[in-house]
């Protein structure tokens, strides 16, 4: 019995230093998420879950308003810092860092998140999803270096190249069979 998950990376959102969790979504961003939204129309959604993180939630509220369901926050898929949120770096800095993360698990800079404990932390979430509602259809919420750490997991091919590569917003289709990683398909463009 095959399980879907939605991974829809949140549309754009202004950096603001210190707001990692409250910053949300521009005026162009809320215009993608109802574009989101209308892929969705014609998808049997049966649950939604996200990052706490304000972005990644009002990028698909739209799916989760249309289709009458609840998003279910995880503080386990918040997204990776590569570096202290406290701390702020040049982004040429936070690029390479990300860049050698995906060969080096267990790099990340001062206060911030390896891959391996961003992996650590997230996989028994998807585990879980996947136990719980097999043969069914998940949407989440999520951000574009998490995601790609939670693909990496399943599949390696799935690193710097492919994460530099997405787009704000972007919707990957992962079709499991139980916990094995089958296919994935880009379905937004």
């Amino acid at each position: 019995m095959k399980t879907t998950i939605y991974m829809v990376r949140h549309a754009e959102s202004p950096f603001e230093f210190g707001q990692e969790r409250t910053r949300g979504l521009s005026e162009e961003g809320f215009v993608a998420a109802k574009q989101v939204s209308e892929f969705f129309s014609d998808v049997d959604v049966h649950y939604i879950a996200s990052s706490p993180y304000t972005r990644a939630k009002q990028t698909i509220q739209y799916i989760a308003e249309q289709k009458s369901l609840d998003i279910v926050e995880y503080e386990e898929l918040v997204e990776r810092p590569i570096k202290g949120l406290d701390y702020k770096a040049p982004w040429d800095v936070l690029y390479d860092a990300i860049r050698r993360s995906f060969n080096n698990k267990d790099l990340a800079l001062e206060g911030g998140e390896s891959t391996r404990k961003a992996q650590q932390r997230s996989i028994p979430i998807i585990e879980r999803l996947l136990e719980e509602h097999r043969g069914k259809n998940i949407v989440i919420g999520t951000h574009g270096n998490i995601m790609t750490i939670i693909m990496n997991y399943f599949d390696d091919k799935y690193g710097f190249d492919f994460w530099n590569a997405t787009s704000k917003p972007d919707i990957y289709r992962l079709t499991f069979d139980r916990n094995i990683l089958e296919h994935v398909e880009r379905i937004w463009k």
